[in-house]
């Protein structure tokens, strides 16, 4: 990969991995790898934003992203589909180059998101295994137009490997353990 991937330099942005939104087709799939990807965040000091849409009706984040996120983790209710809208969430990213962005619905809020986030110069990377969407048709379309459009599309274990970088990272064992 020709960009520089980096704990420091990178962010995760998890897109509404709420309660009555993981009863999506790959529910249990997703929550899981976004638990994953929560826990490497913390473990790494990955910069972390997590946005909620209408938490009211949909609740809030999953429990078990909810207290694996670092506690310097940023949460912002939403109601656009496309996060950035949202006041706080693109000065909440900072000064990254690179956005990890994955969740709830892959063709919806993800997808309008990745969008503009390209529009706004980052580098955009979409966790495939960590999205979903209530139809595998609408998933399947989302992936392939973020990918169309200039977004990268990895795996948790991709972006995993990619942030430690060798087995010889200081964290490479703890951070290991959570995809066994």
């Amino acid at each position: 990969m020709t960009i520089d991937i980096t704990a420091q330099n990178s962010a995760f942005l998890f897109i509404d991995v709420q309660e009555k939104l993981v009863g999506m087709l790959q529910k249990d799939k997703c929550a899981k790898k976004a638990e994953i990807l929560a826990r490497t965040a913390k473990v790494l000091g990955i910069k972390t934003v997590l946005t909620e849409q209408y938490p009211k009706g949909l609740g809030s984040t999953i429990h078990s992203v909810k207290y694996s996120v670092p506690d310097s983790a940023k949460f912002f209710e939403k109601t656009s589909f496309n996060a950035l809208l949202t006041d706080g969430v693109k000065e909440a990213l900072g000064d990254v180059k690179n956005v990890f962005i994955f969740g709830i619905e892959t063709h919806i809020c993800v997808y309008q998101t990745a969008m503009a986030l390209l529009q706004a110069g980052y580098n955009v990377f979409a966790i495939k295994d960590a999205c979903a969407s209530r139809d595998s048709d609408e998933f399947k379309a989302g992936i392939n137009l973020m990918e169309k459009e200039g977004v990268k599309i990895l795996t948790v274990e991709m972006v995993i490997f990619e942030m430690l970088k060798s087995s010889k990272h200081p964290n490479f064992k703890e951070v290991q353990a959570f995809i066994k």
